[in-house]
């Protein structure tokens, strides 16, 4: 006779393996279906012999359990045998609260509803016991234990060993019921064509929610569950890498970004229970080299975008419906007038965004439904009265947030202009730090909150209090919809003063040595605000200093990680900005032009290359004179080009005249001047001139 027969419902499997698990950790022996029944037996017949078999039946009681018609016959058969419960033959193991009836309203049972898995494994393993706690015999021996399962069961809830979602769970999440069944449905198909789900919908419709609750639903699917930021082509590559270090890839160190996405993705390709999530996608062309191939894994998109055919199937996420626009009101408010309710939800068009600005409003304040209506009534008609009839959603979530809004100016002025810098930073991720690192370009009142973390947590509650910001451990995360209506509402002037703050802030904080990997997880971290602010930058024409010199080094990140047409594109807004701000002929136009020119040479655009250091060279002429330490940088670059396109005698001329500037400026010692000797060496033995050639080589180790 075995000790346990668990009886479950399939929706509480996981809840029914960690307690066989358990059970068995302790030596009991337990009869479950999941691994005791196999393929070709009968599964009615396995269920009478093992009930007969088994001492005790525990039940795992929830409302699925208590609904199901297949568990009904294994408890009863329980009961029947020990009506009075003296020999425990049935013992109820609740794991959600459920509404027992009938002859399990009598029995006790034991309660692990909302305990932690420590708490739970005690009051189970307690609660089993018919006599004191002590053991009545001595414990077998643990090396005596035999399993049927060798890895133990994640804890019912838990997270995956590899998570990285960036949101907390929204206990406020409503509706959706049809479209979260669609996607369980078509993931869990098997079906090529449904394993990669396209949400799609309007801004604020709550396509990252949906994902989120998705993520959060079925945590026990997956072994895997990665979000990947995909609005910045940059950025999706950096969030993608980056598994390789949650998957201890021996590929994680590697400088070529390219090499490791290469690696994650062949890993996907060959393990299963793992999820994507690519958030806030612009097209397919971004994300389509990233999905794995193959039949063993999820992938989730949330996009604007509606095309996405040939590459995922498409899920179209509109505004809620009206009963679920009431029922997320009432839920997060915590009233219940329905009438009054279905009056906001239709003025604020079901909008999930809106609902819940508005429901948090009036939790912040207890304002009423009809009082907040009224408030939004006139709100909305000073802005029609403003900007004229609204094309588009986005002022129903104008209104909500100006209402909100005013409300955070009153309690916190430093909350109010710490929403004005997030504005203009990219939308998720934004770390405490960075905020607190730049105080010499924090305007308005926020200099005096930096630095002091109670002064700075009094000036983000409200903010959160009021949904306008969500927080997690060390970072601040904007709604990209609260943020586009943020900086809206700014004059002309407001917007030049965050947007030249928000760039100043992360061009201090953006690593010197950007192609050094030593500071690549700081770079990568910083990646999307900086994109983001040097882009807002840009368009109103501020700061072209810290502009500038931030897109540089962003470009010399991507360079080192090889996205080179990215580096590219960004070197070359580095270069017109800084022509524009200094003149063709500056120095700092010279870095940049150089620069360029490093990224065309690793494309492979020899002649472009060519064009850039020979122009970087004239202006370092012009500006330094013919034999400064910055011009030999320039003539060394220059001849190494000419050197890669076959001009050996060309690439001598600038090794020699390189040598020269550096020796006269270092001594003939210095290691700088090792490096051009160097490159002479070897252009030499290229035209045959051993001795000559012999002659670097006395140097570079001297120079060692």
């Amino acid at each position: 006779m075995k000790d346990f027969f668990i009886s479950y419902n399939s929706a509480d499997k996981t809840w029914a393996e960690w307690t066989a698990w358990t059970l068995e950790e302790v030596g009991y022996s337990t009869v479950l279906q999941a691994w005791d029944f196999r393929p070709g037996s009968n599964f009615v017949l396995e269920m009478q012999r093992d009930a007969a078999e088994t001492e005790r039946t525990i039940a795992i009681l929830s409302p699925a359990y208590l609904d199901a018609l297949y568990t009904q016959p294994e408890w009863a058969a329980a009961f029947v045998q020990d009506p009075t419960g003296e020999n425990g033959t049935l013992l109820p193991v609740c794991i959600q609260k459920c509404d027992l009836k009938g002859l399990l309203r009598a029995i006790i049972y034991i309660d692990l509803v909302d305990l932690d898995e420590m708490a739970a494994k005690k009051a189970l393993l307690q609660g089993i016991k018919q006599e004191r706690i002590k053991p009545s015999v001595e414990p077998q021996f643990p090396g005596d234990v035999r399993r049927s399962v060798t890895v133990q069961p994640r804890f019912p809830g838990a997270l995956p060993p590899v998570w990285n979602v960036p949101h907390n769970r929204n206990p406020n999440f409503t509706g959706r019921e049809e479209q979260m069944a669609k996607l369980k449905t078509a993931l869990g198909s098997g079906r090529p064509a449904a394993l990669t789900q396209a949400i799609h919908g309007l801004g604020g419709v709550g396509k990252t929610q949906l994902a989120l609750e998705y993520a959060y639903r079925n945590v026990a699917e997956y072994d895997v569950v990665w979000w990947v930021r995909s609005e910045e082509p940059a950025t999706l590559a950096s969030d993608y890498a980056s598994l390789a270090d949650a998957l201890d890839l021996p590929e994680k160190e590697a400088a070529d970004q390219l090499l490791i996405i290469k690696a994650v993705k062949q890993w996907l390709e060959q393990h299963p229970k793992w999820l994507l999530v690519f958030d806030n996608a612009k097209d397919r062309a971004d994300v389509r080299k990233y999905i794995p191939q193959g039949e063993i894994g999820h992938v989730l998109i949330t996009s604007r975008n509606a095309n996405w055919l040939g590459t995922a199937t498409p899920l179209d996420v509109k505004v809620l419906e009206r009963e679920e626009s009431i029922d997320l009101l009432l839920k997060r408010t915590g009233y219940t007038d329905r009438e009054a309710a279905d009056a906001l939800a239709d003025a604020l068009g079901d909008l999930p965004l809106a609902l819940e600005q508005a429901g948090a409003y009036m939790d912040a304040t207890r304002r009423s439904l009809p009082d907040y209506l009224e408030m939004f009534t006139k709100r909305k008609n000073e802005l029609w009265d403003r900007a004229g009839h609204p094309p588009d959603y986005k002022y129903t979530v104008a209104t909500t947030w100006n209402i909100a809004f005013d409300e955070v100016k009153q309690i916190s002025s430093s909350g109010a202009d710490l929403l004005n810098l997030c504005a203009f930073l990219a939308p998720d991720d934004i770390p405490v730090e960075l905020l607190n690192s730049g105080v010499e370009y924090l305007p308005g009142s926020l200099d005096a909150v930096a630095g002091d973390r109670l002064a700075f947590d009094d000036a983000v509650d409200p903010l959160r209090r009021y949904s306008l910001v969500e927080i997690t451990a060390g970072t601040i995360s904007v709604h990209r919809l609260v943020q586009a209506v943020t900086r809206d509402r700014l004059d002309g002037d407001e917007k030049k003063k965050w947007a030249e703050a928000a760039v100043r802030i992360v061009n201090k904080a953006f690593p010197y040595r950007s192609d050094d990997v030593q500071t690549w997880h700081v770079c990568s971290r910083l990646l999307p605000h900086a994109l983001a602010a040097a882009e807002l930058a840009e368009a109103f024409d501020v700061a072209s200093d810290s502009t500038g010199r931030l897109l540089n080094q962003t470009g010399g990140y991507l360079s080192g990680r090889a996205q080179f047409p990215e580096a590219k594109e960004i070197h070359e807004r580095a270069l017109d900005i800084d022509e524009a701000a200094y003149g063709p002929d500056h120095p700092t136009v010279a870095i940049r032009v150089n620069n360029l020119g490093g990224v065309l040479r690793d494309i492979g655009d020899l002649e472009g290359t060519k064009k850039m250091y020979e122009r970087a060279l004239a202006i370092g002429e012009s500006a330094y004179g013919p034999d400064h330490p910055d011009v030999a940088i320039y003539v060394n670059n220059l001849g190494d080009v000419l050197k890669a396109l076959g001009d050996m005698e060309g690439a001598k001329k600038m090794f020699e005249r390189a040598l020269a500037i550096d020796e006269a400026n270092y001594g003939p010692d210095h290691p700088q001047v090792a490096i051009h000797v160097n490159n002479l060496g070897l252009v030499l033995k290229y035209l045959g001139d051993t001795e000559g050639a012999a002659i670097p080589v006395k140097i570079v180790n001297a120079c060692s």
